[in-house]
């Protein structure tokens, strides 16, 4: 059985997990250095920083902001040895009826294998790739706008929802 438990900097040994799945999952441009992330986490109410687990064992880490009308999920990883094993397809299903909204993410652009077979998992999860240019601002001062895609899970629509979900990200995540 799959469960999300949020955490915050007070619960030591899950939140040192968490920031190994984070340092290890994603390249150092694609997440927020640690500090801000413990700030964030212990004083942001609309930032949930979430351990998975599978019955009583962590499994992995999703974190995710509220928005009112969707979600966007900043960061999302198993375990690396515990991925193809039906982990993440579980999470995202408990995510979808834990939140009961629209839910959005960011994904590399497809022009290798790995991000090609990340979109095609989302594809399976329900997701719907926005197929419109998207950068996503830099955490770090000096560092570069990356280009990625926003793939969508819910009743949202790229013609008409794109700018209003890009401008609330932009703003209350990367603080553009």
């Amino acid at each position: 059985m799959i469960s999300f438990q949020r955490i915050s900097t007070v619960d030591e040994s899950l939140y040192k997990y968490m920031e190994s799945m984070i340092t290890s999952s994603f390249p150092t441009e694609e997440y927020r250095p640690l500090e801000e992330l413990r700030l964030y986490t212990d004083s942001k109410p609309h930032f949930h920083n979430n351990i998975i687990f599978h019955h009583d064992t962590p499994i992995g880490c999703i974190t995710y902001w509220h928005f009112g009308t969707f979600y966007y999920v900043e960061h999302f990883a198993i375990d690396p040895a515990l991925r193809n094993g039906g982990y993440g397809r579980s999470a995202l299903e408990h995510l979808y009826q834990l939140l009961k909204a629209p839910i959005v993410l960011e994904v590399e652009m497809p022009e290798n294998e790995i991000a090609q077979r990340r979109i095609n998992f989302y594809k399976r999860q329900g997701f719907v790739l926005w197929d419109k240019p998207y950068m996503q601002p830099p955490y770090r001062p000096g560092n570069e706008y990356l280009p990625l895609l926003l793939m969508v899970h819910g009743d949202l629509k790229c013609d008409r929802d794109f700018e209003t979900v890009k401008e609330q990200i932009y703003r209350e995540v990367y603080n553009v």
